[in-house]
């Protein structure tokens, strides 16, 4: 296990659309050879899933550094439970939820700070007035803080929902919580951004 970090760090390069793709088994042979303690077989797993569960923990942490070390975790736990795994869901998802947990747990360790990279950087038309551009950046600067403000589960329903439309029903599942609870949170959520971006129109 020791290239998961470099296997997370440094996925493979993106091949052009018109490349070849070297065939490979699906993820359900793929985790079954894992689970008999075939580490090639979770190495490229980890190689085909890492690029997207990093997006995903950047935006739940806010942090690409943490983000990594999250995605990190999640494989080495799963390298370790792949017995238990029975299935029920493809690999990705499993692991899906395994990365939103470990991110809700730092969440709840501490105050999370949200990066500009996780909140959108502001790249202002050249046209624009200098007073436009401040107020644009002070705009992004009163989302992050909207965003420092959510308790851990609103701010994962939030981006589970609106930045990576997933349904009510695979966000409660996710979390571990009611589907009504989910809603709750994410109507929570957009009021508070709402109104932290209503400052600043």
């Amino acid at each position: 296990m020791s290239g998961v970090r470099r296997q997370i760090a440094y996925p493979e390069p993106e091949r052009a659309p018109d490349a070849p793709r070297e065939a490979r088994p699906d993820d359900g042979l793929l985790t079954v050879r894992a689970a008999e303690g075939d580490e090639e077989a979770f190495a490229v797993l980890v190689r085909e899933h890492a690029p997207t569960l990093v997006g995903l923990a950047t935006r739940l942490l806010g942090d690409r550094t943490e983000a990594e070390d999250a995605v990190q975790d999640a494989f080495i736990s799963a390298w370790r439970r792949l017995p238990e795994f029975r299935r029920h869901s493809s690999f990705g998802t499993w692991m899906y939820r395994i990365v939103t947990n470990r991110c809700l747990n730092v969440l709840r360790a501490r105050r999370p700070v949200t990066s500009l990279e996780a909140a959108g950087e502001f790249a202002a038309p050249e046209h624009d007035s200098p007073e436009r551009v401040t107020e644009a950046r002070d705009a992004v600067r009163g989302m992050r803080r909207a965003l420092d403000d959510l308790s851990a589960e609103q701010r994962a329903c939030w981006v589970l929902r609106e930045l990576d439309g997933h349904s009510y029903e695979f966000i409660a599942e996710t979390v571990g919580i009611s589907q009504e609870a989910v809603r709750a949170r994410v109507f929570r959520a957009r009021r508070c951004l709402t109104r932290a971006l209503g400052a600043w129109r």
